[in-house]
């Protein structure tokens, strides 16, 4: 990890601190960390901080630069990191606002069984699905697409899979924007990006992607959980993966062709790693169609690593996903830049909200959300580390009002994965994870090291401050009893 960070910093509340604008020269807006004391001594112990400044110089930027307390060090801007830029003022678009693995995002699927069901049968299940899901760093699916499917992926994101037979109607509904943004235009793709997704479609990936057996543990909130048929012992499965190596590729090439944007458009930003163009210029736009369509690939392949799963569990409990009440919650992406309306000192603006590490979290009545949602709020799903929880959590107006309708994305690392390498022991990691009663299956020993629970912040803690700050509401948490990684 870097240097700490020994910055301006002043309290606002319990669960609020601000960084100046005197902090530096050419802040337009505060920077504003949402976070506890007790996870500020980790979120200080990098340089995470200096990037939530540095944010606030981008060009048309409104409110605050925010920072969400899984926050942790990334690329130009922090990871839990959120901006918004007022597009009629000049406001731009940031490829490093979005981040590398573009639309990683995480779905849950609950189900009919109970732990009962399944406690003996937990290793062998997990197993199986490692065998029918593939997994690791350039893993390739049995999902085979032409070069004109790839092109429909794009645009259709996970219609093309519902279309294809790898999931329902209802699959749709109960994902961001459908499943599909508008606005893809496959043309600003590359030839590159096309070839390092063309075998993805329904391939987990490596790092900190992940497909998760879980049971429900504690219940905040019994009415929500009545509207989502969820109850104590209820096993779900939480699937988290991105746009894999078309998404990397977009972001690597479009990073590069910004750099020269900001001499172009005379913007000054204090990192490079901020290159940007304004959102209505012709780099902007040509970003943002193709972000689009990495976005869209994401949806596609997590709903057909849902498909996958179902099957796996067909095959396994001898009936049909229907029966075994395999049945989505919703699906949210983690890093996206989104065009949203808000009220802006009186005025509605159009905005780039950029979400990098972070969870869209409207509240009831939002126009976004599918009737089923509409009085609940939209579903945030925040995942933790394979040795600890996830949660269940519900989007609120006090999020619409003050953080752009966001939240935070997960725990956030504290632990750098060369880091974790050098401190912790794999054989001794499995054992202690096997002694809580999870099983784990990856295609290397070194992600699981990389991802250890040691590695990251705990969830527990970040959940809190989300959820007592308001811009979140807990509605269950999900600890986890089987786990498969790249």
């Amino acid at each position: 990890m870097a240097e700490s960070w020994s910055g301006q910093l002043e309290k606002i509340d319990n669960f609020r601190f601000r960084i100046p604008t005197n902090y530096k020269p050419g802040m337009r807006v505060p920077g504003i960390i949402y976070a506890s004391e007790k996870l500020l001594k980790d979120i200080l112990q990098d340089r995470a901080p200096e990037q939530v400044a540095n944010v606030a110089f981008l060009p048309g930027i409104v409110r605050a630069s925010l920072a969400m307390p899984d926050i942790h060090w990334g690329y130009g801007f922090p990871i839990g990191g959120v901006a918004a830029t007022d597009i009629e003022e000049g406001g731009v678009i940031s490829p490093g606002g979005v981040g590398y693995d573009i639309n990683c995002g995480v779905r849950l699927v609950k189900t009919a069984l109970k732990i009962e069901d399944i406690k003996d049968k937990i290793r062998e299940l997990t197993n199986r699905l490692f065998c029918d899901i593939p997994a690791g760093v350039g893993s390739e699916g049995d999902i085979k697409v032409s070069a004109q499917e790839e092109r429909q992926i794009l645009v259709k994101g996970a219609r093309w899979a519902v279309e294809k037979g790898y999931g329902c109607e209802d699959d749709l509904e109960c994902t961001e924007e459908n499943g599909a943004i508008a606005g893809a235009d496959p043309d600003t793709v590359s030839e590159r990006a096309y070839q390092r997704g063309k075998a993805q479609s329904g391939t987990l990936g490596s790092g900190n992607h992940f497909l998760e057996i879980q049971v429900i543990d504690q219940l905040y909130d019994a009415k929500l959980c009545d509207v989502f048929g969820l109850e104590i012992g209820q096993i779900c499965i939480m699937i988290h993966s991105g746009s894999r190596g078309l998404g990397h590729e977009i972001c690597t090439e479009y990073v590069q062709q910004m750099g020269a944007c900001l001499r172009k458009y005379n913007i000054h930003v204090p990192d490079r790693e901020l290159a940007c163009a304004p959102v209505k210029s012709s780099e902007g736009q040509a970003y943002l169609s193709a972000m689009r369509c990495a976005a869209n690939f994401a949806w596609a392949n997590r709903q057909c690593l849902m498909y996958l799963t179902r099957r796996c569990f067909e095959k396994f409990f001898g009936t049909s996903w229907q029966k075994l009440g395999m049945e989505m919650i919703y699906d949210v992406a983690h890093n996206i830049a989104k065009i949203e309306e808000y009220t802006i000192d009186g005025k509605k603006k159009k905005l780039c909200v950029h979400r990098k590490g972070a969870t869209r979290a409207f509240g009831p009545g939002h126009p976004a959300l599918p009737q089923r949602y509409q009085q609940t709020g939209q579903p945030v799903i925040i995942p933790g580390d394979m040795g600890r929880n996830s949660y269940l959590l519900v989007g609120t107006k006090q999020a619409e009002e003050e953080t752009f309708g966001s939240t935070c994305h997960g725990a956030g690392r504290v632990k750098s994965r060369s880091a974790a390498l050098r401190s912790l022991d794999a054989s001794k990691l499995i054992k202690d994870l096997e002694s809580k009663g999870i099983a784990v299956f990856a295609s290397g020993r070194g992600t699981i090291v990389e991802e250890a629970p040691q590695a990251y912040k705990d969830v527990n803690d970040v959940v809190d401050v989300v959820h007592n700050a308001g811009i979140s509401k807990r509605v269950c948490r999900m600890r986890p009893l089987g786990v498969i990684k790249g």
